[in-house]
């Protein structure tokens, strides 16, 4: 008589049936009450309104590099251009670790509280190996992001130049079409680079620490001469006497700079943004440049030649774009890359090749 077989205790007993992941109820009310996309008219319309939501729409449009996009885009930026031109720019920079999002939130908080509306244009430092950003300033600025008054629109630097974003200028137009009198432009904070910010600011301010070095290390810095004013932050504490003496060497060094075009003698103060001390002076100082240079015309003369300025770095950049979009080129990119790697073609000669191609 065979012996029963026995029953493995590894054996897998049947289970319940997972739930269906996505409900069909549910996909049928977001298919209804999904919005379309808006059209350029509409985007037009609502930002006019005052609409934050159809601004961020728009940033995003102008920010894609997608050929549709691009036409929609340009075709919001023209309905929005008539209403544009009613702010002031302030371009803020300085080193990492200056404070520059503290600051910007307690400046931000103060104009707010005068009844300003103010936007501010973050620039976020992209990884040159990842390609990628934080984009956290929403997140450090908690108080200003919640100011009905504020909108805070954070946007990866690219490769631009200085840290400022490719559509920056674009962006500065839609914010004002909507509203916003005072438009805060961050960078990142690279030094020598900031030649962008300052070409679409109408004001440059430079915020420094105490201990950063003497006046002549300032003298060196080419971003002195662009500075306006020099807003020396974290002025509390053990750091206050510190501050005071760097105030003192900032100004001799500022002496020494060739007189500004817009007859204005660039200031240094002191502040501490975590205290939210000596923001108003900031403030009082930057009112105190526009009252002087709308006074004198150099305010009107300077956003002319900043006009001129974005026509030309636009047609380049879009040459640029259209190269490098090409299907012809990308082909003949590849083969050129590959021979000059190899020191089979000169770089130069690659290069005339190349644009001989485009051209035709």
């Amino acid at each position: 008589m065979s012996k029963p077989i026995k029953k493995s205790a590894l054996t897998e007993n049947d289970g319940i049936e997972p739930p269906e992941i996505i409900s069909a109820v549910s996909v049928q009310q977001i298919q209804k009450f999904r919005r379309a996309q808006p059209t350029a008219e509409e985007l037009i319309a609502d930002i006019l309104k005052g609409n934050k939501t159809a601004l961020s729409r728009a940033i995003t449009l102008v920010e894609s590099t997608s050929p549709v996009h691009l036409e929609k885009a340009n075709q919001v930026i023209q309905g929005c251009l008539p209403h544009a031109n009613q702010s002031v720019r302030i371009g803020i920079t300085g080193v990492p670790g200056v404070g520059k999002s503290t600051f910007i939130e307690a400046f931000g908080k103060y104009l707010t509280s005068l009844g300003k509306k103010v936007a501010v244009l973050a620039v976020d430092p992209s990884s040159s190996i990842s390609h990628g950003s934080i984009l956290g300033d929403k997140t450090r600025m908690e108080e200003l992001v919640k100011d009905e008054d504020a909108y805070i629109r954070p946007s990866a630097s690219g490769e631009s130049l200085g840290g400022v974003a490719r559509k920056t200028r674009e962006s500065i137009m839609l914010c004002e079409a909507c509203g916003f009198d005072t438009i805060l432009i961050e960078t990142v904070g690279v030094g020598q680079s900031e030649t962008a910010v300052h070409s679409m600011a109408d004001f440059f301010l430079l915020l420094n620490l105490a201990g950063a070095g003497d006046e002549l290390q300032g003298i060196k810095r080419g971003i002195m001469e662009m500075a306006d004013l020099i807003v020396i932050n974290k002025a509390d504490g053990d750091n206050v006497n510190k501050a005071k003496l760097a105030k003192t060497e900032y100004n001799r060094a500022l002496h020494l700079f060739p007189m500004k075009n817009s007859g204005w003698s660039p200031k240094v103060t002191t502040c501490s943004a975590i205290k939210k001390e000596g923001i108003d002076n900031v403030w009082e100082t930057i009112s105190s440049y526009f009252e002087l240079t709308q006074e004198n015309g150099y305010f009107s003369q300077k956003r002319k030649e900043q006009n001129q300025y974005w026509l030309l770095e636009t047609i380049n950049d879009q040459l640029k774009n259209n190269f490098y979009n090409n299907p012809e080129i990308i082909k003949l990119l590849e083969e050129n890359k590959r021979a000059v790697q190899n020191n089979e073609k000169s770089p130069f000669a690659a290069a005339q090749m190349l644009l001989e191609n485009y051209f035709k």
